[in-house]
């Protein structure tokens, strides 16, 4: 137990150190303050009316919410990768903390950044037309297993930092498998329409389990000549997103810790 406290208390303080460095750098958040509102804008009202105007554009927020939760593991992904490479790792080195502590402070601090590209997204959600329909007690919920789904995307993004050898390749492997994650999901169009092969890959896919569960914690409504999800996934969403979430980081927050330790001893 004392163990466990003191990783705690030291993965607090590396994560305030995180959001200190983060205020004094807020140009660091304009990525993903942006990217929400490009997104809402371009899928919304480029592509919205002609896919089912204002009932479509309700429909896509919980995909727009999911795809802001998988683009923000890039910056654990960064982040980690720049502390690796600037050096930050090897002054951490010389002081008696545990080699979780760094990587934990790092994935909880940048909740912080998941919370702020999740509000804006929201607030353009609402710009939409969109609204919860199901009470506040549904919509925390849903909220909810955002934050916990987001915790277990940076264990990914956390993977990637310790294994790219700088940042440069850090940013092109945290970015370059988001977009099919978000997009071969249920996000945007109903997975029934995808090709046949990619069917079972968006209907049983983490980003589809946690669109399918936004839309039944919030109520959206579903466009007339879209097809309710239907199988095991999409009518138990919400459980089968947090055994994803478990199993995400029950999978890569070893797997990174041991690559960290490995590469600070080097």
């Amino acid at each position: 137990m004392n163990a466990l406290l003191r990783v705690g208390r030291e993965s607090s303080d590396l994560a305030l150190r995180n959001l200190l460095h983060l205020r004094r750098t807020p140009t660091a958040l304009m990525g993903s303050l942006v990217e929400p509102v490009m997104f809402s804008l371009l899928i919304g009202f480029v592509f919205g009316n002609s896919l089912g105007g204002p009932i479509y554009r309700q429909y896509i927020v919980a995909g727009l919410l999911a795809q802001t939760v998988t683009f923000t593991t890039s910056y654990t992904t960064i982040g980690l990768a720049r502390d690796l490479q600037e050096g930050v790792v090897d002054r951490f080195r010389a002081l008696p903390i545990s080699r979780v502590a760094l990587l934990l402070g790092r994935t909880t601090s940048d909740l912080a950044t998941c919370v702020a590209s999740v509000l804006v997204t929201s607030l353009c959600g609402l710009a939409l037309g969109w609204q919860p329909h199901a009470g506040a007690l549904h919509a925390l919920a849903g909220f909810a297993l955002i934050l916990v789904f987001a915790f277990a995307m940076s264990w990914v993004g956390a993977f990637i930092g310790v294994v790219a050898p700088n940042v440069q390749v850090a940013a092109s492997l945290g970015l370059i498998w988001m977009f099919p994650a978000a997009f071969v999901s249920s996000g945007y169009v109903v997975t029934s329409s995808l090709p046949a092969p990619l069917v079972p890959v968006a209907s049983w896919s983490p980003i589809t389990a946690l669109t399918n569960a936004l839309r039944q914690q919030f109520g959206t409504p579903v466009p007339p000549d879209f097809a309710r999800p239907h199988g095991w996934p999409a009518d138990h969403a919400a459980l089968y997103l947090l055994m994803w979430s478990v199993g995400l980081i029950a999978v890569f927050m070893p797997i990174a810790t041991s690559r960290y330790r490995r590469r600070s001893n080097t």
